[in-house]
């Protein structure tokens, strides 16, 4: 590195984590903050385990997998696409001396079809897997597959809030669980306040609030809303607050529009309230945060059986993500969350969002699986099975619209529209 990082929580527990690798697979759990996105992969590359194979770490979204490069790289004092780099969809920045890089999840799913063994790559590290995407799910059946033919590939699971001794015990080997590796966090108190009673209309009760947060305590606010429409209408209703900038934060954003959001102004005398979707509760590090607004709302993908299409649909958070939400106002001390929901709602919320594989449209998963060789989802090691009706309607579909044969076996168009990126109806279309 060009100079000594200020030290950072997750530090103390990396030899010990580096020494677990070295016997097999691990798992890490550490609170968003403690670094372990950023520092984990350089701590890594000089392990005798590793040699020279390569790094590959799998973001759930494009902006996180984006700006963690460009912090690592800048760690080094180098480019994106040194010794570090990043892919996602339709942007590639790898060069050929790159041992790090960050790919969202669908580029993994597409690199160890291309490739079953992974040749040259060492390590797999599933960062923020408690987010349980079904890309993260799928990715992590076939690197646990593609392991059997390779004793040298490690395979790291990482995140804030994750049971983790189900994730050890799928990474174990031979009935023994994998290591779990427990790094500390850097968290100062956050002082929680639900409203008396959840108000009908939760987003018109927004721009009050951050107004209040504004006038009562100090720092930056960070405001949780479930989508775009949702940033642009707080947006017109703040306005222009004198002393303040109202800036949005999403995944269609450009990158130097991101970095504006997550980083403070020149001026101390001009206080930022930030408006995010979930992107930022885990995958990304704002400074300068004191209060924290949350909706309590998100955005998530659903499938409906009846039409067979996947919508989204706005839905009330689970209280783990509540609890990330509130501690982004606790990084640089004591800080603020004001919960747009009454207590009593909060306690009959659930403890944890339900895995994508529970609740998602299973044929792009079953078409991959197919091209992967298997027919029967039990011949891979899945943190939670899929469910067997929906694999078997994905199935149904998938046989009627040609991509399977009566087996459940890959046919020619199946490998066509396979390599799509896109839903299977609409690649039976294209």
């Amino acid at each position: 590195m060009s100079a000594s990082p200020a030290a950072l929580p997750i530090d103390p527990v990396l030899p010990r984590l580096s020494d677990a690798l070295a016997a097999g697979n691990a798992v890490l759990t550490a609170p968003t903050g403690s670094g372990k996105t950023t520092r984990v992969p350089l701590a890594l590359l000089d392990a005798p385990w590793l040699g020279d194979g390569t790094i590959l770490m799998l973001e759930p979204r494009r902006p996180a997998a984006r700006m963690a490069a460009a912090h690592m790289a800048s760690m080094l004092g180098e480019s994106v696409g040194d010794t570090v780099g990043h892919q996602v969809r339709f942007e590639r920045r790898i060069g050929p001396r790159t041992r790090v890089q960050v790919l969202t999840e669908g580029i993994l799913t597409r690199r160890i079809q291309a490739d079953p063994e992974l040749a040259g790559v060492g390590l797999l590290i599933f960062d923020e897997f408690h987010e349980r995407s079904l890309h993260a799910d799928l990715g992590l059946a076939l690197a646990l597959d593609a392991a059997a033919l390779r004793e040298d590939l490690r395979i790291l699971v990482m995140s804030a809030t994750l049971d983790s001794a189900a994730v050890a015990t799928l990474l174990g080997d031979a009935g023994v669980p994998a290591p779990i590796i427990e790094g500390a966090g850097r968290m100062h108190p956050v002082a929680v306040r639900h409203l008396e009673r959840t108000p009908t209309d939760t987003l018109a009760a927004v721009a009050p609030a951050v107004r209040a947060a504004l006038a009562e305590h100090r720092g930056d606010v960070l405001v949780f809303l479930p989508g775009v429409g949702e940033i642009n209408a707080v947006a017109r209703a703040l306005g222009e607050p004198p002393g303040v900038v109202v800036l949005p934060l999403h995944g269609s954003l450009s990158l130097a529009e991101q970095e504006q959001a997550l980083h403070p102004g020149s001026s101390a005398a001009v206080r930022r309230v930030v408006l995010a979707t979930d992107l930022a509760e885990t995958s990304l590090t704002i400074e300068g945060i004191g209060v924290v607004v949350d909706s309590g709302l998100t955005r998530k993908p659903r499938f409906e059986p009846g039409p067979g299409m996947t919508r989204l649909v706005t839905q009330p958070i689970s209280r783990a993500s509540a609890a990330q939400r509130a501690g982004r106002a606790g990084r640089l001390g004591p800080g603020h969350c004001i919960r747009l929901w009454a207590e009593a709602e909060h306690q009959r919320r659930p403890a944890q969002r339900p895995a994508e594989i529970q609740e998602s449209d299973l044929s792009p998963l079953v078409l991959e699986v197919a091209l992967w060789g298997v027919t029967d989802p039990a011949d891979l090691r899945w943190l939670d099975p899929p469910p067997a009706p929906a694999w078997a309607s994905a199935l149904t579909l998938l046989q009627a619209l040609g991509a399977l044969d009566a087996r459940g076996g890959m046919t020619p168009l199946g490998r066509r529209m396979a390599a799509l990126p896109t839903h299977p109806r609409l690649a039976a279309m294209l």
